[in-house]
Protein backbone atom coordinates (compact mmCIF):
# COMPACT_ATOMS: atom_id res chain seq x y z
CA UNK A 1 0.00 0.00 0.00
CA UNK A 2 2.76 2.46 0.83
CA UNK A 3 4.60 2.12 -2.52
CA UNK A 4 1.32 2.45 -4.45
CA UNK A 5 0.49 5.71 -2.70
CA UNK A 6 4.07 6.96 -2.99
CA UNK A 7 4.01 6.47 -6.74
CA UNK A 8 1.05 8.85 -6.97
CA UNK A 9 2.13 11.20 -4.23
CA UNK A 10 5.83 11.37 -3.36
CA UNK A 11 5.49 12.39 0.27
CA UNK A 12 4.18 10.26 3.11
CA UNK A 13 5.32 11.37 6.56
CA UNK A 14 5.96 8.83 9.30
CA UNK A 15 6.75 9.62 12.94
CA UNK A 16 8.41 6.60 14.54
CA UNK A 17 9.34 4.93 17.79
CA UNK A 18 11.43 1.77 18.01
CA UNK A 19 12.33 -0.94 20.50
CA UNK A 20 15.49 -2.99 20.17
CA UNK A 21 14.66 -6.44 21.55
CA UNK A 22 17.03 -8.69 23.52
CA UNK A 23 16.78 -12.26 24.77
CA UNK A 24 17.71 -13.56 28.23
CA UNK A 25 21.30 -14.12 27.08
CA UNK A 26 21.85 -10.52 26.07
CA UNK A 27 21.60 -11.13 22.33
CA UNK A 28 19.70 -8.85 19.99
CA UNK A 29 16.71 -10.72 18.58
CA UNK A 30 14.84 -8.05 16.64
CA UNK A 31 13.30 -4.61 16.41
CA UNK A 32 9.74 -3.48 17.07
CA UNK A 33 8.54 -0.39 15.24
CA UNK A 34 5.59 1.92 15.83
CA UNK A 35 5.06 4.13 12.79
CA UNK A 36 2.45 6.89 12.95
CA UNK A 37 1.31 8.15 9.56
CA UNK A 38 0.45 11.74 8.67
CA UNK A 39 -3.16 12.88 8.63
CA UNK A 40 -3.53 12.77 4.85
CA UNK A 41 -2.35 9.18 4.57
CA UNK A 42 -4.37 8.13 7.61
CA UNK A 43 -7.54 9.58 6.08
CA UNK A 44 -6.83 8.08 2.66
CA UNK A 45 -6.06 4.63 4.04
CA UNK A 46 -9.42 4.07 5.75
CA UNK A 47 -11.58 5.19 2.85
CA UNK A 48 -14.06 2.43 2.07
CA UNK A 49 -13.41 0.48 5.27
CA UNK A 50 -16.45 -0.61 7.25
CA UNK A 51 -16.76 -0.07 10.99
CA UNK A 52 -19.51 -0.25 13.62
CA UNK A 53 -19.16 3.47 14.30
CA UNK A 54 -18.48 5.71 11.29
CA UNK A 55 -14.97 7.08 11.34
CA UNK A 56 -13.89 4.95 14.30
CA UNK A 57 -11.89 1.82 13.53
CA UNK A 58 -10.82 -0.97 15.87
CA UNK A 59 -7.60 -2.98 15.36
CA UNK A 60 -9.85 -5.78 14.06
CA UNK A 61 -11.35 -3.43 11.48
CA UNK A 62 -7.86 -2.36 10.43
CA UNK A 63 -6.19 -5.78 10.36
CA UNK A 64 -6.68 -6.36 6.59
CA UNK A 65 -5.08 -2.97 6.00
CA UNK A 66 -2.18 -3.89 8.30
CA UNK A 67 -1.70 -7.07 6.28
CA UNK A 68 -1.51 -5.07 3.06
CA UNK A 69 1.02 -2.68 4.57
CA UNK A 70 3.47 -5.25 5.88
CA UNK A 71 3.19 -7.32 2.69
CA UNK A 72 3.95 -4.33 0.47
CA UNK A 73 6.89 -3.32 2.67
CA UNK A 74 8.68 -6.63 2.14
CA UNK A 75 9.98 -5.51 -1.25
CA UNK A 76 11.60 -2.53 0.47
CA UNK A 77 13.21 -4.47 3.32
CA UNK A 78 10.78 -2.71 5.68
CA UNK A 79 12.94 0.41 5.32
CA UNK A 80 15.07 -1.02 8.16
CA UNK A 81 18.80 -1.74 7.82
CA UNK A 82 20.98 -3.01 10.64
CA UNK A 83 24.62 -3.82 11.35
CA UNK A 84 26.16 -5.44 14.42
CA UNK A 85 29.85 -4.70 14.97
CA UNK A 86 29.94 -3.61 11.32
CA UNK A 87 28.37 -6.81 9.98
CA UNK A 88 25.11 -6.55 8.05
CA UNK A 89 22.13 -8.26 9.69
CA UNK A 90 19.13 -9.90 8.03
CA UNK A 91 15.57 -9.65 9.24
CA UNK A 92 12.90 -12.32 8.96
CA UNK A 93 9.32 -11.51 7.96
CA UNK A 94 7.39 -9.32 10.42
CA UNK A 95 5.26 -10.71 13.23
CA UNK A 96 2.81 -9.25 15.75
CA UNK A 97 1.62 -6.55 13.39
CA UNK A 98 -1.49 -4.44 13.70
CA UNK A 99 -2.81 -0.96 13.05
CA UNK A 100 -4.42 1.28 15.62
CA UNK A 101 -6.34 4.49 15.20
CA UNK A 102 -5.30 7.13 17.72
CA UNK A 103 -7.74 9.60 19.32
CA UNK A 104 -6.48 12.23 16.83
CA UNK A 105 -7.49 9.87 13.96
CA UNK A 106 -3.90 9.16 12.91
CA UNK A 107 -3.01 5.56 12.16
CA UNK A 108 -0.06 3.81 13.82
CA UNK A 109 1.39 0.61 12.38
CA UNK A 110 3.01 -1.68 14.97
CA UNK A 111 5.18 -4.58 13.84
CA UNK A 112 8.15 -6.67 14.96
CA UNK A 113 11.07 -7.56 12.70
CA UNK A 114 12.87 -10.61 14.15
CA UNK A 115 16.49 -11.15 13.25
CA UNK A 116 17.09 -14.34 11.32
CA UNK A 117 19.83 -15.13 13.84
CA UNK A 118 20.17 -13.60 17.35
CA UNK A 119 23.51 -11.91 17.83
CA UNK A 120 25.55 -10.48 20.68
CA UNK A 121 27.25 -7.25 19.70
CA UNK A 122 29.25 -4.41 21.17
CA UNK A 123 27.71 -1.95 18.72
CA UNK A 124 24.43 -2.07 16.85
CA UNK A 125 23.63 0.41 14.10
CA UNK A 126 20.00 0.53 12.95
CA UNK A 127 18.97 2.91 10.18
CA UNK A 128 15.43 3.61 9.00
CA UNK A 129 14.88 5.32 5.65
CA UNK A 130 13.26 5.01 2.25
CA UNK A 131 16.00 4.66 -0.41
CA UNK A 132 13.93 6.67 -2.91
CA UNK A 133 12.80 9.21 -0.27
CA UNK A 134 9.14 8.91 -1.18
CA UNK A 135 8.47 8.28 2.52
CA UNK A 136 9.84 10.77 5.02
CA UNK A 137 10.72 9.21 8.40
CA UNK A 138 11.46 11.09 11.59
CA UNK A 139 11.70 10.17 15.25
CA UNK A 140 8.67 10.97 17.39
CA UNK A 141 10.67 13.35 19.54
CA UNK A 142 7.50 14.94 20.94
CA UNK A 143 6.65 11.67 22.63
CA UNK A 144 8.33 9.56 25.30
CA UNK A 145 10.36 6.39 24.86
CA UNK A 146 11.39 7.16 21.29
CA UNK A 147 13.97 4.36 21.48
CA UNK A 148 13.77 1.59 24.08
CA UNK A 149 16.27 -1.22 24.69
CA UNK A 150 13.92 -3.95 25.87
CA UNK A 151 15.56 -6.48 28.22
CA UNK A 152 19.02 -5.27 27.22
CA UNK A 153 22.09 -5.83 29.41
CA UNK A 154 22.56 -3.09 31.98
CA UNK A 155 25.68 -1.72 30.26
CA UNK A 156 23.89 -1.01 26.96
CA UNK A 157 22.85 2.52 25.99
CA UNK A 158 21.20 3.97 22.90
CA UNK A 159 21.57 7.27 21.09
CA UNK A 160 19.77 8.60 18.04
CA UNK A 161 20.77 10.68 15.07
CA UNK A 162 18.04 12.49 13.21
CA UNK A 163 17.85 15.36 10.77
CA UNK A 164 16.38 18.74 11.49
CA UNK A 165 14.24 20.43 8.88
CA UNK A 166 17.16 22.37 7.45
CA UNK A 167 19.01 19.14 6.70
CA UNK A 168 16.14 17.52 4.82
CA UNK A 169 16.87 16.82 1.14
CA UNK A 170 15.45 19.11 -1.51
CA UNK A 171 12.39 17.95 -3.38
CA UNK A 172 13.13 16.29 -6.70
CA UNK A 173 10.60 15.40 -9.39
CA UNK A 174 9.29 11.90 -9.96
CA UNK A 175 11.44 10.14 -12.53
CA UNK A 176 14.63 11.87 -11.41
CA UNK A 177 17.53 9.36 -11.69
CA UNK A 178 18.52 10.08 -8.09
CA UNK A 179 15.30 8.43 -6.92
CA UNK A 180 15.93 5.13 -8.65
CA UNK A 181 16.08 2.35 -6.06
CA UNK A 182 19.34 0.43 -6.49
CA UNK A 183 19.85 -3.26 -5.94
CA UNK A 184 18.79 -4.00 -2.33
CA UNK A 185 22.34 -5.08 -1.57
CA UNK A 186 23.47 -1.58 -2.49
CA UNK A 187 20.79 0.54 -0.85
CA UNK A 188 23.37 2.20 1.36
CA UNK A 189 24.39 4.22 -1.69
CA UNK A 190 20.85 5.39 -2.45
CA UNK A 191 19.49 8.94 -2.41
CA UNK A 192 17.57 8.35 0.81
CA UNK A 193 20.47 6.74 2.67
CA UNK A 194 22.22 10.06 3.19
CA UNK A 195 19.18 11.25 5.15
CA UNK A 196 18.71 8.13 7.29
CA UNK A 197 17.52 8.18 10.88
CA UNK A 198 19.99 6.22 12.98
CA UNK A 199 19.78 4.34 16.25
CA UNK A 200 23.21 3.50 17.69
CA UNK A 201 23.49 1.06 20.58
CA UNK A 202 26.71 0.49 22.49
CA UNK A 203 27.21 -2.22 25.11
Amino acid sequence: MLPALAAAHPHVWISMKSQVLYDANGAVIGVRHAWTFDDMFSTFAVQGLKSAKPGVFTPEDLQPLAEVNVTSLQEYAYFSYAKADGKKLSFANPIDYHLEQRPDQLLTLHFTLPLKQPIKATTLDLEVYDPSYFVDFSFDEKGRDVVVLKDAPANCAASIKSLNEGQKPPEVPLGDPRLEVPNPEDWGKSWGAQFANQILVKC
